[in-house]
């Protein structure tokens, strides 16, 4: 029932999108409904359902009163890749495409899976739009029992293929970050919650990197990569507060301002040699540790087979 819901959400917001801001008059928007659906379309579904889509994506289908016409004001701007609520919506209209299309499309389309994507996620976001307090059975890797809190789900949040609640939790009494794979049951209370005044999830974690709530202030880490790297940095940046502060003999220098944490210190350690960090000396000093140990792991076999090739075999790994 959540999932059919959220795909008739996608379907409007799609609608009103590709009508740009010309809009729509309730009998046509009303047409194409029963063109897809199948079923009648009543003013009183239509307003509902244009209440549900402000709530859920934060998208208004607003009334031109001289003319009738509905329409999202600024439109062009929900198919910018760069914007939160067009990839959520691009998110949900092509896994609707891919399973609408399973068998003419079969052995032509690969995605990645986000395994917590499929169970709660639309539950927790259905529980979201009427501000219903969740009971959530959570098993956390690094526990050998569930534990059970009592949260207040406020937003959503994807990252590194998974997906994560971001929560006021009853029991600890302050926000939390819970992954969706990692709960083992949830179930709505029946108790409305109230939410924050001018709470923003993207504004909440403007200074973080990943999924870790910020502590402290934020700090300036600078860094620098081949100009090789530089293009993939420019296209998918490390931080939407990514700066280039100079490009001097192939070498591009970076800044990003965030609160440093685990998950920034371990995206850093995966681009390896593509990427120094020069400061802040603390930031430098973790990916350096991390960087070392994990070259002693392979230290001695790295150096058994330099030893056992001769300097005019041919390199079965190259860079």
């Amino acid at each position: 029932m959540v999932t059919e819901l959220l795909k008739k959400y996608i379907w409007l917001v799609e609608t009103f999108i590709r009508a740009s801001e010309n809009g729509l008059t309730l009998d046509e928007v009303t047409d194409k409904w029963e063109d897809r659906f199948g079923t009648p379309y009543s003013r009183r579904t239509f307003n509902n359902h244009r209440e549900a889509v402000a709530e859920v994506f934060g998208i208004e289908i607003m009334c031109n009163r001289s003319t009738n016409r509905y329409f999202i004001k600024s439109s062009d701007a929900l198919t910018d890749e760069s914007a939160g609520s067009a990839w959520l919506i691009n998110t949900f209209t092509v896994n609707s495409m891919l399973t609408l299309g399973k068998e003419r499309l079969s052995g032509r389309v690969s995605v990645e899976d986000i395994p917590s994507g499929h169970r709660h996620l639309t539950s927790v976001m259905e529980a979201m739009t009427g501000c219903r307090e969740l009971l959530m059975t959570y098993q956390k890797y690094t526990s050998a029992q569930a534990d059970t809190y009592t949260i207040h789900p406020y937003a959503v949040k994807e990252f590194a293929k998974r997906w994560y609640i971001v929560a006021h939790c009853r029991e600890r009494n302050g926000m939390r970050v819970y992954g969706l794979d990692r709960i083992v049951n949830i179930e709505e209370t029946g108790r409305i919650f109230k939410m924050p005044a001018g709470f923003d999830v993207d504004s909440l974690f403007s200074t973080s990197f990943g999924i870790y709530l910020p502590e402290g202030p934020g700090r300036t880490i600078t860094f620098r990569a081949s100009e090789t790297q530089a293009r993939f940095l420019r296209d998918l940046p490390m931080h939407s507060s990514q700066t280039e502060l100079s490009c001097e003999n192939g070498i591009v220098t970076f800044s990003i301002f965030v609160c440093p944490n685990r998950n920034l210190i371990m995206e850093f350690c995966k681009l390896g040699a593509k990427v120094e960090v020069l400061s802040p000396a603390e930031v430098r000093n973790a990916i350096a540790g991390e960087l070392a140990e994990a070259a002693a792991l392979y230290a001695e076999t790295y150096s058994q087979e330099n030893q056992e090739t001769s300097p005019d075999s041919p390199k079965t790994i190259q860079s």
